[in-house]
């Protein structure tokens, strides 16, 4: 992957972000790769993100349809997706500009709600999730309803305070705090899990990716809200349906290639208790 072209993503409101982006944009043109600041267009070769996952994750849907790989350098708190520190950003760009990076393919969502039966309006248009859609409820005192089939297969009616339809990146987000499993990001899947059940025999269930899900809001509620990727985006009634499936292209996330996936789960989210001793695979 030759580098002609760089896009430079910055956290807004952030003056670390603007010095290291300043930083960087001086090395890359020293290397004569062209840099654009906060825009997205599809002739370029890579997108450099200044951040948090929150930033990466606004940029997701772009840099996916325009299918620009994606580089997260983490200047935010946790950083499992924007997994390059900032203290390895220089030797991370110089193993970029030798094509010695690794590329990862991160299936996406896709969403839409549709018109309620009978209903004269048309669906809304389709927006993409890197890590999850949630279908969360308003008021405090409420359980809802939300019947659910997979490719016109019922599967049940989740009685919960919510619903979680995740990709495998997002597995270890709402999902793992909701009881849901951890899935390494190279098996594709749509998982589904409940959010505080109200019985105890709900549990996530994994799909496979080319499952058309539906999911209708039964009986009354108020103030439902459709989450995407972390932002609010419609608000449910009575009846109202909503559509997930799997997007035809993938976001291409780009990472330090020393790091395993379970190095990163292990540093960032203390997983299995293990810290730095990591024990030697036996001959």
């Amino acid at each position: 992957m030759k580098i002609r072209k760089a896009g430079i993503i910055l956290k807004k409101g952030f003056k670390k972000p603007r010095r290291i982006g300043e930083e960087i944009i001086s090395w890359l043109t020293a290397k004569g790769v062209e840099t654009i600041v906060d825009q997205v267009t599809e002739d370029m070769d890579i997108l450099i993100i200044l951040g948090g996952d929150g930033t990466l994750l606004h940029i997701a849907d772009k840099a996916s349809r325009h299918e620009i790989p994606v580089m997260g350098i983490n200047l935010g708190g946790l950083g499992f997706l924007t997994a390059v520190s900032a203290k390895e950003r220089f030797e991370a760009l110089d193993l970029l500009l030798q094509e010695k990076m690794t590329v990862e393919k991160r299936m996406l969502l896709k969403t839409r709600l549709l018109a309620k039966p009978g209903a004269d309006s048309s669906p809304a248009k389709y927006l993409y999730a890197l890590n999850d859609v949630v279908i969360s409820k308003g008021d405090v005192d409420q359980i809802v309803k939300l019947r659910t089939w997979s490719d016109q297969e019922f599967i049940t009616t989740y009685r919960a305070d919510g619903l979680i339809f995740s990709t495998p990146t997002g597995s270890t987000a709402y999902n793992l705090s909701s009881g849901g499993p951890i899935v390494q990001p190279g098996l594709p899947c749509i998982l589904v899990t409940p959010i505080c059940p109200f019985m105890l025999e709900s549990r996530p269930v994994l799909l496979p990716p080319g499952v058309t899900l539906i999911t209708q809001l039964s009986g009354k509620a108020h103030n439902v809200k459709v989450i995407v990727d972390g932002r609010f985006t419609w608000k449910m009634e009575e009846n109202s349906r909503l559509e997930v499936k799997t997007a035809s292209k993938p976001l291409l996330l780009i990472s330090m290639p020393k790091k395993g996936y379970f190095e990163i789960l292990r540093n960032k989210l203390n997983w299995g208790g293990t810290g730095n001793k990591i024990p030697k695979l036996p001959k």
